[in-house]
């Protein structure tokens, strides 16, 4: 093997710890969050709230198969020609692990776990609002409910993330450019 091939295989052992732990906390408290959030609502709003739950994870678990799926060369030459978004996508792909990691395991996770607690909820309230006794069918419905929107979205997001994922790369380098210089956010290393 190459010496270039045993710098490319190297793990990142530093960056599994760092996401380990800031995960751990992360989900923590996105989950007290939604839970407290999810309790105040009425039942409409807290279905909508689970929706948009589980779009955000498949929103980001999209991100995560584009940049995974996406080739640096045609960004190469719109650097060339000074684009700068093309850089940040450049970049966005040059860290392909730790990028797909973060939008499919961390974020994409988390909402998958919230949108199980919010399912809790939801069937909580229900069962309170309408005095059921019952709760396992209800239970099980708003399971299969929940499983088949995230697995049907997901589907549907891999299939736009192989098929455009230089397009997908293109707008994520430009929002990851726009917190790194408006918002002053440096979310990927120089």
């Amino acid at each position: 093997m190459s010496k270039s091939k045993k710098m490319k295989a190297k793990t990142n052992y530093k960056w599994i710890i760092i996401i380990t732990i800031w995960t751990f906390f992360l989900a923590i408290a996105v989950s007290l969050l939604a839970e407290n959030v999810m309790r105040n609502f009425n039942i409409l709003f807290a279905f909508i709230t689970l929706i948009f739950i589980i779009l955000l994870g498949v929103f980001f678990d999209t991100i995560g198969i584009a940049v995974a799926a996406a080739r640096e060369k045609p960004f190469h030459s719109m650097a060339a020609q000074n684009n700068k978004a093309a850089r940040y996508s450049i970049k966005l792909i040059k860290n392909a692990g730790v990028v797909s990691n973060f939008c499919n395991d961390v974020i994409g996770d988390i909402c998958g776990i919230i949108s199980g607690a919010a399912g809790s909820i939801i069937v909580f309230k229900i069962t309170n609002f309408y005095n059921i006794k019952e709760l396992t069918t209800l239970s099980v419905v708003m399971s299969g409910f929940i499983a088949s929107l995230t697995v049907g979205g997901k589907a549907i997001g891999k299939e736009i993330a192989i098929n455009y994922s230089k397009n997908i790369m293109y707008y994520t380098g430009k929002i990851v450019m726009f917190f790194d210089n408006k918002l002053n956010l440096k979310i990927l290393d120089k």
